[in-house]
């Protein structure tokens, strides 16, 4: 059997709480265990020098090799393209990305580097497995020195309308590098179209049904993967963790009333005020709600060095103080924002606690929140999911109450029909919705993913792109 090799920008090393780790670790981190190999990536360290080698540590049958960035790099490829550009581009966010060419040069220099320190790691029969949008370009570097090996791409977020993609200045240069990957997994068949659409476009090449791409000299195949969890695993964890010291405080500090539950990682994606917005818009509409729910939103900091990000921190915290201040009363506070992270186990008990759970992303790749939800659910007493219909999730759990996050309106009445839900109903959509996260599980996932690159042929040889490939078509007169 090959190994399988995987490149992300975040590992998650041995010896560190599995708990702290992001989503996209967590799920590699379950891949990797069924199968072992390599992982590869950024130590999450930043150094003045360049690296001269990566950082080697073997554990449970996985080899992790890490290397540092330096701090031109991480400020030109993590802070600036990747997370400045790309990622508010690909949520719609066109507004909140700032392209600076230096700032794409720096994500090319960062790609080359990763590159140069993983091609002597690897052996002829690797399946390459690369992750994100840090590293579209990898591919390209890798096969500038020589390394013929099935290389696939997996994009956890979402991939944007095409429309979107080509206010990018370097889009072209972007989609041509994505499109030296052997196999690209998308989240969902939204995603996939959206590719085909902006390859058709631009005339960039030719797409047939199956994902097909014959393009810039290459043959690429796109398809689906839709991520999933490890149910059973993370339904013992509620479970267990129902009767746990944190769980039982928070049970008894609700003294009785509902618990409407959000966790998200504090960013602009998540629609966090607006959901802040539709809570307050309930206590107002239905004011019988009040002293009777209580909405707890945890959302721990993430790329605080960012200004805009601080900018949201600071407008949430001001919703949530308007709403205590309009609606507190000497015993019951509506709003609980907690701007910390809190262990997998915790949350899972949290989640078992809770009657709503609160997911609507104005944008968002999966949510894998939302599938951790339902899988910690009381079958006999489950909570409802409200959900945004622009999470990747809403195409497999239908039976959520899909919401959007743009409808503050309607979002406050779907916690009103979710906190009212007679318990037959609430059984009915639990049980259909706990059957899709059961069957589609994160081994299902990189399963799947795996046996089909090990299935396309040996890369194409690497060939210059034509100029021309690289311009946009002529105006149609």
């Amino acid at each position: 059997m090959s190994r399988l090799v995987c490149v992300s920008n975040r590992v998650a090393q041995p010896g560190k709480s599995p708990s702290r780790a992001g989503g996209l670790a967590v799920a590699l981190r379950e891949a990797m265990k069924e199968r072992g190999g390599l992982w590869f990536g950024w130590s999450g360290d930043v150094t003045k020098s360049a690296p001269a080698e990566p950082r080697i540590r073997h554990s449970g049958g996985i080899t992790y090799a890490t290397i540092d960035l330096t701090e031109e790099d991480h400020r030109d490829f993590y802070e600036d393209f990747s997370n400045g550009v790309l990622w508010p581009l690909f949520h719609h966010q066109l507004n909140r990305s700032d392209f600076h060419r230096s700032g794409y040069e720096g994500y090319l220099r960062a790609n080359k580097a990763f590159a140069r320190h993983l091609a002597p790691l690897l052996q002829d029969d690797d399946l390459i497995w690369i992750h994100d949008y840090h590293f579209i370009p990898l591919a390209a570097e890798l096969r500038r020195l020589g390394v013929r090996n099935r290389i696939g791409f997996f994009l956890h977020i979402p991939f944007p309308a095409a429309e979107m993609l080509t206010a990018l200045p370097v889009h072209r240069q972007l989609v041509s590098d994505l499109c030296k990957y052997d196999l690209i997994g998308l989240q969902t068949e939204d995603d996939v179209r959206a590719l085909m659409r902006y390859l058709i476009d631009e005339e960039m090449g030719s797409v047939s049904a199956g994902g097909h791409i014959e393009t810039l000299g290459r043959s690429v195949h796109a398809a689906a993967f839709p991520i999933g969890i490890d149910t059973d695993h993370f339904s013992r964890l509620a479970h267990m963790s129902q009767e746990s010291d944190e769980t039982r405080r928070l049970r008894e500090s609700l003294a009785g009333r509902a618990l409407v539950i959000g966790t998200d990682r504090l960013d602009y994606s998540k629609g966090i005020p607006q959901r802040l917005e539709a809570f307050e818009k309930l206590m107002t509409d239905w004011p019988e709600h009040r002293s009777r729910v209580t909405f707890m939103q945890v959302a721990p900091v993430s790329r605080g060095e960012l200004s805009q990000y601080r900018s949201l921190r600071q407008e949430i915290e001001g919703l949530a103080g308007h709403i205590n201040g309009r609606f507190a009363e000497f015993d019951w506070t509506p709003v609980r924002y907690l701007n910390k992270a809190l262990s997998r186990d915790v949350l899972a008990g949290f989640f078992r606690s809770s009657r709503v759970g609160f997911v609507t992303p104005v944008r968002d790749g999966m949510n894998l929140v939302a599938k951790e939800y339902v899988a910690a659910q009381n079958p006999e007493d489950p909570g409802v999911l409200v959900l945004s219909r622009f999470a990747g999730a809403a195409r497999e759990l239908t039976d959520a109450l899909l919401v959007n996050p743009y409808d503050v309106d309607a979002m406050a009445a779907a916690l009103n029909r979710a906190l009212t839900m007679p318990l037959d109903e609430r059984i009915a959509r639990w049980t259909a919705m706990h059957d899709v996260v059961s069957s589609n599980t994160i081994t299902v996932w990189h399963e799947s993913y795996v046996r089909e690159l090990a299935r396309v042929r040996v890369a194409n040889p690497p060939r210059d792109v034509p100029p021309h490939l690289l311009r946009a078509p002529a105006a149609q007169a």
